[in-house]
């Protein structure tokens, strides 16, 4: 949920992998490897990684707080069928 996130961001920001690596001054390899999952990001990356995209950290989080309260939602209504 959290890389789909990750990439929607950036996809709905208007900015390719390779516009993300150069104002992250990493690579393209590196941002898709994030949006894959191989590599991690921590907190200050992820918050670096959001002000590149122009879109503040706690509008991020909040997104992935709804995203994360659906699906469990979700998973509770298809345990109690």
């Amino acid at each position: 949920m959290l890389l789909q996130l990750l990439a929607e961001s950036r996809a709905q920001a208007g900015v390719t992998q390779v516009d993300l690596a150069k104002k992250l001054k990493e690579d393209q390899s590196w941002v898709s490897k994030v949006e894959r999952g191989i590599r991690r990001l921590d907190l200050v990356e992820l918050a670096l990684w959001c002000q590149a995209l122009g879109i503040p950290l706690s509008q991020f989080v909040a997104h992935y707080e709804d995203r994360l309260g659906m699906a469990l939602e979700q998973a509770q209504a298809k345990t109690h069928r």
